[in-house]
């Protein structure tokens, strides 16, 4: 993948003892700021954000493995989100910087979170931006995030629509199916009708989702068959299964020193993460658009928001401090959708954060 950069953000690739990290960043001083992207996706996605950055913040941002230009090892899914989440920290050690404020985006919500349980003294401040649950993505039920099923049914590398990950593969730039990168972009990354400022960003975009590694080990994982509907467990292998409930599990984020402040942005619109996930199974089955669903009882839909909002409150709970700000006209992308409404919320945490540290 060639990185379209905007003017302004820089390019390189750090080298470190795990693997070689593309990165972009602005070069001036200040306060580090990590962007960690999300699914599908790679650091060109913070481009405009980190040129919005007020000059006293240093904005980096990874391209995580198998995405962008770093380095395509494969993910260990056993391990949840910490193959990402080991592969940032060496980033930060590789930079020589003791801490950062980190950026989260969907999956990139995750490996954020999973820095802070694994070494909070590292975190200035976490912002989560339309995050993964706490919990995982898919299979679970309650803001507790039980599992539906012991082998993690409805969940994991078998879970992705086949034809959109042969589109992915294929590097197609058409918009003729709902499948298709580019339309998967405009239905649900961002909020449908959503139009960028310039054409050339869609591009830039879609761009950065097919440089996505496929197969077994990157997206979307292997996958194991189960008797529990929808007949599919994850695997061992790949991305999918990395944010899977059986592998992804971040309860006791209120026992962690120092607690830094987290500030929980989210699109009203978001159909990705969502109480009624337009990507989960559960929720799909529920709406008739995935044959057999058994009802609510064996497979009901995961309330993803109601649990990061549970997660937050046992943080609040044990002495930490979190804010969450919805934005209106907006889905799972909001600092695309809404720039400015988004750096605002971003900033304030930010602040908070060297207030705090």
């Amino acid at each position: 993948m060639t990185t379209r950069l905007r003017p302004g953000v820089v390019s390189t690739t750090v080298h470190t003892p795990r693997l070689s990290v593309h990165m972009l960043h602005l070069d001036r001083p200040g306060e580090p700021v990590l962007f960690i992207h999300g699914n599908v996706s790679s650091a060109s996605f913070w481009q405009q954000n980190m040129l919005d950055l007020p000059a006293r913040y240093r904005p980096l941002a990874v391209d995580l493995r198998g995405f962008g230009d770093t380095e395509a090892r494969e993910v260990d899914a056993t391990r949840g989100l910490r193959d990402y989440a080991d592969d940032v920290r060496a980033v930060l050690d590789e930079l020589e910087l003791p801490a950062a404020h980190l950026v989260g985006w969907s999956m990139g919500g995750g490996v954020a979170m999973q820095l802070l349980r694994d070494t909070p003294e590292r975190v200035s401040s976490l912002t989560l931006v339309n995050p993964v649950s706490p919990y995982g993505f898919g299979g679970t039920h309650g803001p507790d995030g039980q599992l539906n099923d012991a082998s993690g049914a409805g969940s994991g590398g078998g879970c992705a629509n086949p034809d959109f990950v042969a589109r992915l593969g294929a590097g197609d730039r058409s918009a003729d199916v709902q499948t298709a990168p580019r339309a998967v972009f405009q239905g649900a990354y961002v909020q449908p009708g959503f139009v960028p400022n310039d054409d050339a960003d869609v591009e830039l975009y879609l761009d950065s989702m097919l440089s996505t590694r496929i197969g077994d080990g990157h997206y979307p994982g292997d996958t194991r068959t189960t008797d529990t509907w929808p007949g599919l467990a994850p695997g061992d292998r790949g991305v999918l299964n990395a944010m899977s409930p059986l592998h992804f599990r971040i309860d006791d984020l209120h026992v962690i020193d120092p607690k830094p402040p987290v500030v929980w942005i989210r699109g009203a619109s978001d159909v990705i993460v969502s109480d009624t996930s337009l990507f989960d199974l559960a929720y799909l089955g529920s709406i008739g658009a995935v044959e057999g669903w058994p009802g609510a009882d064996v497979a009901p839909p995961q309330p993803m928001v109601a649990q990061t909002r549970h997660g937050l409150e046992l943080y609040s709970a044990g002495g930490g401090a979190f804010t969450e700000t919805v934005i209106d006209d907006a889905g799972h992308s909001p600092h695309i959708e809404r720039p400015k409404e988004f750096m605002a919320a971003l900033v304030a945490g930010l602040d908070a954060g060297r207030r705090t540290g």
